[in-house]
């Protein structure tokens, strides 16, 4: 995949978990320069239907057709409301790449699992979101970790260093956690 410095890249986070329904936020970025648009939808806390409303609200958005990859914080939104990246990919036709500060820690997911409804299913989407990859970026502070769908995992790995401008994860994702976390605390945190 080609990377153009102002291919538009979309960050996807969600809010924290004040309620039982979750913003989740889309940040329209060229490249990691500049912000240039936003999305957004709610999801339910714990529930099964973050793939379907992130899809719908990227097939929904007049720049549907502008955006050319979808970056996620992580695969889990709304607590452990999973987010299955391969039907993501299939549903708008993108390259999905989810990234993570931390390596997942897969047995304390399916023990947290156990306590909600589908907790087989849910660890199914975990673990069929692929290979767990890491990269280097600039910052300081060891690697970050990712997954993709639709996309050569070295193209991925270049996209999230060439974004990740001010920290270790890339700016499409720490500007979606930024407004995210603004609007719903009324202030934002420091760290996606």
């Amino acid at each position: 995949m080609y990377s153009k410095p102002e291919m538009r890249i979309l960050g996807v986070d969600d809010s924290p978990l004040v309620s039982k329904d979750i913003l989740v936020i889309g940040a329209i970025m060229r490249g990691g320069s500049w912000l240039d648009g936003l999305l957004s939808t709610h999801i339910e806390r714990d529930g099964t239907d973050a793939t379907e409303r992130i899809a719908a609200m990227i097939s929904g958005s007049r720049a549907s057709g502008q955006i050319r990859v979808i970056m996620l914080n992580g695969v889990t939104f709304g607590g452990f409301n999973v987010v299955d990246i391969e039907a993501l990919h299939r549903l708008t036709g993108l390259p999905v790449i989810a990234v993570m500060r931390k390596l997942p820690d897969l047995e304390r997911i399916r023990s947290a699992l156990a306590h909600l409804s589908e907790p087989e299913r849910r660890y199914e989407l975990i673990a069929r979101a692929g290979n767990i990859w890491e990269v280097q970026t600039r910052w300081r502070g060891g690697p970050v970790y990712y997954q993709c769908k639709g996309i050569e995992k070295d193209d991925a790995a270049r996209l999230i260093v060439d974004t990740a401008i001010h920290s270790r994860l890339p700016e499409p994702i720490r500007v979606a956690h930024i407004i995210a976390t603004g609007v719903v605390l009324g202030e934002s945190s420091p760290r996606a």
